[in-house]
């Protein structure tokens, strides 16, 4: 039987695993443990797999039992630690090189400015005199961030010197932090600051076959105006084949450069003017339920994809996957408070036309502002006819079924509601 490392990562990975025959190896971390991964899994292995110095003899240990043949990572903070187990027993796959490249956001605007002349530019953020700085050189508005992060969090536009004392003030508050909103896995360290880039952004769902890209999707991303949280999602994106064309090729051109040949990739990408221009990429597949609109609209599942192309136990895709209807998720949000009761969850999910229905609040969580992606109630996931079909129903869903009741700090309650967005899918162009 042969053997994938696994490196933290949902159940439905590990069931993709075992459907294929494979003998799964589990590095999970105390805090993501399931059942169904330790009822699933082979051999089992709980830590912090993110401290390298605690892993690195452990999986020596498992690789001189078990012979381990490749190592797959799913999740955004078992990224390195998977390249670094591939470099340490030279078991090939992405190299810690390059996966640094994906996970450190400024080395990648470095990297990618010395093969572009029109490249995204970024600078380090050390002190408060570097905002200014920033702001002289390239004009407003520009964008703070941390290098290494997801969900949004900590990213911060900067419209006008008014900004400044805010956004460092932020700045200081997250720095070196491990906070619940981002996940206890995951270090708030570096920030650094980059160029505004105008236009509307959308995801790409890639996967690379020894070196060949194919762009499995490209995804609407709904927002507003003001912050960075993503209120839903459409597969496939409302796009002329001209602009269609010109994200894909962006991306594939990126991911050259990059040095990335195997395995899926989420990248975000802005149509600005007439150009499509990498805003970040992370080298695995989407969170927020895209997974799930991938397999509606494309019958492709990407966890069996992941864990089965290395060991060449599935086909490679054809290029230019062709849709079948459309697929949307539409977030749940509520002003600030404190959540009072949930209800109608179960209900939702049994709806026919439903993919996903995902709570992320508990009676008596805290209700925020909304910022960043961590700051959403849940989302609801449907399939349709067409992204629009998908859009209206997935609201529905909400409105109909979904009760989470929050209090205000006057004591008022009202329902949480699905998020308004600045662009709903109206079809493909």
């Amino acid at each position: 039987m042969r053997t994938l490392l696994l490196v933290g990562g949902v159940d439905d990975t590990v069931v993709a695993a075992k459907e294929l025959g494979l003998r799964v190896v589990l590095l999970q971390h105390p805090t993501k443990i399931t059942g169904r991964q330790r009822e699933l899994a082979d051999v089992t292995e709980v830590l912090d797999y993110t401290d390298w110095a605690a892993t690195a003899p452990v999986v020596t240990s498992l690789h001189e039992r078990w012979r381990i043949e490749r190592v797959v990572s799913l999740t955004e903070p078992g990224l390195d630690i998977a390249a670094q187990i591939s470099d340490l027993l030279g078991l090939g796959g992405t190299t810690f090189q390059v996966s640094r490249l994906f996970r450190d956001k400024l080395a990648m605007r470095r990297h990618l400015v010395r093969r572009d002349a029109e490249a995204v530019a970024a600078t380090p953020l050390h002190d408060f005199d570097d905002l200014p700085a920033f702001g002289a050189r390239h004009g407003y508005p520009f964008v703070v961030k941390p290098a290494a992060a997801t969900a949004s969090i900590g990213v911060f536009r900067v419209a006008d010197p008014s900004d400044h004392d805010f956004v460092w003030e932020q700045v200081r508050r997250l720095r070196g932090t491990r906070t619940d909103r981002v996940s206890t896995l995951l270090m708030i360290d570096d920030f650094f600051m980059e160029e505004y880039v105008h236009g509307q952004e959308f995801s790409v769902e890639s996967f690379s076959f020894g070196g060949r890209h194919v762009m499995v999707t490209i995804t609407e991303k709904m927002t507003v105006p003001g912050h960075f949280a993503e209120l839903g999602h459409a597969v496939p994106a409302r796009l002329t084949e001209d602009a269609w064309d010109r994200v894909a090729e962006c991306v594939t051109t990126f991911l050259d450069h990059m040095g990335f040949t195997d395995g899926p990739c989420h990248t975000e990408v802005r149509l600005s003017g007439t150009r499509a221009r990498i805003i970040e990429s992370h080298h695995r597949y989407g969170g927020d339920a895209i997974p799930e609109l991938v397999r509606a609209v494309y019958g492709i599942d990407l966890d069996t994809l992941a864990v089965g192309w290395p060991f060449g136990l599935v086909d490679p895709l054809p290029d230019d996957p062709c849709p079948r209807g459309g697929a949307c998720v539409r977030a749940i949000v509520a002003a600030p408070g404190r959540v009072v009761s949930i209800e109608g969850v179960e209900e939702a999910r049994r709806q026919p036309d439903v993919l996903a229905v995902r709570i992320s609040v508990h009676a008596g969580d805290e209700v925020r502002p909304l910022r960043d992606n961590w700051d959403r109630l849940g989302l609801v996931a449907a399939t349709a006819a067409s992204p629009t079909a998908a859009a209206v129903r997935a609201a529905q869903v909400i409105d109909d079924f979904i009760r989470i009741r929050v209090q205000d700090d006057s004591g008022r309650v009202h329902l949480a509601r699905v998020a308004e967005v600045h662009r709903v899918p109206s079809g493909v162009g």
